[in-house]
């Protein structure tokens, strides 16, 4: 039985509506999965008409009445507006965005779908609308109930999974502890477990240039990234290092290594959407429910111009699709 997938709009002044329509496209995409979005009926159908797709909207009230077509699109109306501003972040985009997440968390919480893929949002959209969080993954995780949780961004051949997510530069190192690192790493091996790797092999990249070259360069490998890493091999997990972080990430291009535990956002996500823009997946690993969302941000200069390009959004549903919970 395929697997019931709610697909959150995202911004509507973005290209997540675009995206969408365009993956719907893809004939794998519904093979995968029996996809059902969650959204405004008026924005979805503006994007289908962008897109050049032709699908007819069928409108349900639930999961479950939720049909299997090759022509058809499985909607849950939320987050409607009946006219909205493009290309910008607004309040009113932020909230409907807000609006189309609860409503698939529930229904992921519920047992009433398998997994929830969400399109890109706005920070700013979310903030200007008078939301606390400073991202979808904080959201997911609060409206989960979860405390424990990280960033799993994936991307073959890399996988990275992030020990501090959204927060300034000069603050990582204060966040680098010996509890937060093990807690990632913990997390690493429920990602792994997540995708089905039978023997992974989960890699601790440093903070410091050449993780710190004895305590050269920086003491945090030293005093809370070692002792994590040592913890986290007598609870058993199949982990290594801290490594250089400038030699690590090759190693895991050549297949040597699984995963990266890395210590902050920009350490992960610059070399894999060096080598996997366009593909690159995140995943939130600790949730109750299975979560995934394309690897970029709502492209507000090209949205609703035909122009954005849906290959991240197809492998965020394929991945979610795959995974275990």
């Amino acid at each position: 039985m395929l697997k019931k997938i709610a697909i959150t709009m995202g911004d509507p002044a973005g290209i997540g509506p675009e995206i969408i329509a365009k993956a719907f496209s893809n004939p794998e995409v519904r093979k995968a999965c029996l996809p059902i979005i969650i959204g405004s009926y008026n924005i979805l159908e503006e994007a289908f008409r962008v897109s050049g797709q032709v699908f007819r909207i069928n409108v349900v009230t639930s999961a479950e009445q939720a049909e299997t077509s090759t022509v058809g699109m499985n909607l849950i109306e939320a987050g409607t507006l009946s006219g909205f501003e493009r290309n910008r972040p607004t309040a009113e985009g932020g909230k409907a965005a807000v609006d189309c997440i609860e409503k698939a968390v529930d229904l992921a919480l519920r047992k009433e779908v398998d997994a929830v893929v969400t399109a890109p949002i706005s920070k700013e959209a979310l903030k200007m609308s008078g939301y606390p969080w400073p991202g979808h993954t904080e959201m997911i995780a609060e409206m989960c109930g979860t405390r424990d949780y990280a960033m799993m961004l994936s991307g073959s051949p890399l996988r990275v999974i992030l020990v501090t997510i959204h927060t300034a530069l000069k603050n990582v190192s204060g966040l680098i502890r010996k509890e937060s690192v093990l807690r990632t790493i913990r997390l690493a091996k429920k990602a792994c477990d997540m995708l089905g790797l039978s023997d992974p092999k989960i890699a601790v990249a440093g903070l410091n240039p050449h993780a710190g070259e004895s305590g050269i360069f920086g003491t945090e490998e030293i005093e809370e990234i070692v002792p994590a890493v040592e913890d986290a091999k007598k609870e058993g997990l199949p982990v290594s290092g801290p490594y250089p972080p400038d030699t690590i990430f090759h190693k895991a291009y050549r297949g040597e290594v699984d995963i990266i535990v890395c210590m902050y956002h920009d350490q992960g996500l610059i070399p894999l959407k060096m080598i996997c823009f366009d593909t690159g997946v995140n995943v939130t690993v600790g949730l109750p429910i299975i979560r995934t969302s394309p690897d970029h941000g709502t492209a507000y200069d090209i949205a609703w111009k035909g122009l954005a390009r849906p290959s991240s959004m197809i492998e965020a549903i394929r991945l979610a699709s795959q995974l275990r919970t």
